[in-house]
This record gives C-alpha cells, structure tokens and sequence, in this order.
C-alpha cells in the first residue's frame, strides 16, 4: 500500500510539515521569542493533525484508489485533531512514566495503545475511549503488534543514518532541518499504513466491525490477508 500511494501519502505529510515549518519560521522571525512560543504550539498541532490526516488517507485508499486529495483528506482529519491531540498527550505521559518505571511497563502501554489514533479517526472513538477500545483490539496480539512496531522502529532508525550520510557535506543546522523533514515526510506515511492496516486486521480477527456501520456499506479489505501474519 505504501509503495502504490506513496505519492499521495508523501504529499501530504509534506505539505503538512512544510506548512507549519514557513509558518513558525515567519513568526519567531517577526515576534521573536513570542513568536516561537507560537510557533510551537502550531507545530504539535501540526503533528495532531497530520496523524489524524494519514490514518484518513489509509483507510480512503484501501479501496484501491484515492478519493479524497489533499485538501479533502485535510478538511476530513480536521474534526478529529482535539481527541487526538489530548489521547496523545495521555498517552505519551502514561509511556514516559512505564519507561521511567523500568522501561517494560512503558513497551507494554506503547504496544496496547498504539491504535489510539485509528480508533479516533476510524473507529469513531472518544480521546478516553481510545485506550480500552486500543488495548481490547490489541490484546491476544500482543507480541505481534510489538514486534511490528520494533520492525517499523528498525525502517526509522536505518533510514535517519542513510540520511545523515548523505546530508553529511551540509552545514549542521540545514542538516538536522532537512533530514528530519525528509525522514519525516517519508515515515509518517509508513507508519500511519502500519498501524491502521493493524487496527482493520485485528477488529476482523475479534469479528468485530473497524468502522461504525454505514447504511449499504461493504466491508472489504484488499490488503487483508488470511491472518494478522499474511
């Protein structure tokens, strides 16, 4: 899936961080310290929305073709931002304290919620909502949600060297700026894929329905193998 769309996943994840990257830059330029104090609320907006926006983008193309462009994927996202942004926060405070807590109880919370998103955008949930529905879509799945994310983790951390190698003749502040919008652009596509393939899996294996029901909607999933393995 990634691969057939990653123009149009790209694109947006792009435009996105390009965006909110002119935006800051121009504020702290024009206002100074207030002006990135702006600047950064703007760019974890930015980071809400572009979550919500991918997961839109996923679950539109898993028909086999795009239906919604860019500005239609945005303006669908946007209703979901607020419950992302706070299901977010929740969940990075609740991780950063299981890491504190000798680093397991941190891998455990990372595994169980790591379908917050996709139970917002596509599940119809609550910000609160999000960590039971999260944690009863993964459990029984556990090691296999894990190790897909250690996999996922992999594709980052390989892709940033590449990067940094070939970024390696640039200054390093244009280096540390370029590499993460690229790295960025390019895996925020790819996890997003990742983890709302995961959530369409794992509610069919539980026999339960991954999108509130539609009058005369089907159900189909051409990326949906015989198991969450296939």
């Amino acid at each position: 899936m990634y691969k057939r769309f990653a123009a149009h996943f790209i694109a947006i994840s792009f435009s996105v961080y390009v965006v909110i990257a002119v935006v800051s830059g121009l504020l702290t330029w024009a206002l100074g310290s207030f002006g990135a104090f702006i600047g950064v609320i703007l760019t974890l907006f930015g980071a809400f929305l572009l979550q919500a926006a991918l997961v839109k983008a996923v679950q539109d193309v898993r028909d086999g073709t795009v239906d919604l462009d860019l500005r239609g994927t945005i303006s669908a996202a946007l209703p979901f931002v607020g419950s992302v942004a706070i299901a977010s926060i929740l969940a990075a405070i609740g991780i950063g304290i299981g890491f504190v807590l000798i680093i397991v109880p941190g891998l455990i919370l990372l595994t169980f919620w790591s379908l917050l998103v996709p139970e917002i955008v596509i599940g119809g949930s609550s910000a609160l909502d999000s960590f039971g529905r999260s944690w009863r879509t993964v459990r029984g799945y556990g090691w296999n949600v894990f190790g897909t994310l250690v996999v996922v983790w992999i594709v980052m951390i390989v892709l940033e060297i590449v990067l940094s190698l070939i970024l390696l003749a640039l200054p390093q502040g244009w280096r540390s700026s370029i590499s993460d919008l690229v790295s960025g652009a390019l895996v925020a596509p790819y996890l997003a894929a990742v983890v709302t393939l995961v959530y369409y899996r794992l509610s069919a294996a539980h026999g339960e329905r991954a999108e509130p029901a539609q009058p005369g909607a089907g159900y189909g999933d051409p990326y949906e193998g015989g198991g969450f393995g296939a």
